[in-house]
Order: C-alpha cells, then sequence, then structure tokens
C-alpha cells in the first residue's frame, strides 16, 4: 500500500535535483521499511538515466544497505514512458 508520507519533495532548478540521502534514510528508519522503490521524473520526455542518475541510484543504494534496506528499483518516468533500471541491468 502506497503511503502518501514516503513521498518525498526535493528542490530543483531547470536541470538538477538536489536529493539527500540522509532524508532518503530517515524515510526508510521512520517507516521500518525493509525494501524501497525509489523514482523520479525527466520531464525532458525521455528516459534514459544520466549518468548522475546512476550515480545517485548508487550512492542511495550503498547507504541503504548500511542500514539492511534494499533497493529494489529506480524508475523514470517520462510523458508515456517509464523506465525500470533493475530491468535494464542498472542496480
Amino acid at each position: 500500500m502506497l503511503n502518501q508520507d514516503v513521498i518525498f519533495r526535493f528542490y530543483w532548478t531547470l536541470t538538477q535535483t538536489s536529493v539527500y540521502p540522509r532524508e532518503v534514510v530517515l524515510r526508510a528508519l521512520h517507516h521500518q521499511a525493509a525494501a524501497v522503490v525509489l523514482a523520479h521524473n525527466h520531464p525532458s520526455g525521455t528516459v534514459q538515466p544520466s549518468r548522475a542518475d546512476e550515480m545517485l541510484t548508487q550512492t542511495l543504494k550503498t547507504t541503504l544497505a548500511l542500514i539492511d534496506v534494499r533497493v529494489l528499483d529506480h524508475v523514470i518516468v517520462a510523458p508515456g514512458e517509464a523506465l525500470s533500471m533493475a530491468e535494464r541491468g542498472l542496480l
């Protein structure tokens, strides 16, 4: 069941968003999560992960592993399309 309290709100510019691993860890601990699925949108219309997306995914995966929380997937969403980084072997 999706709990709206799980949704993160970050501030962004036209070209980037700041995601703080400590905030993700705090939410995972608050919800006593054993695993998470990360997701974000690409308003540009392409779902191709950027190098920054790949690096952030690895950072979050490593950080969450320290508290025994698995990252199951990181989904990138664009209008009419979605990409699963797990399905693409990028996790």
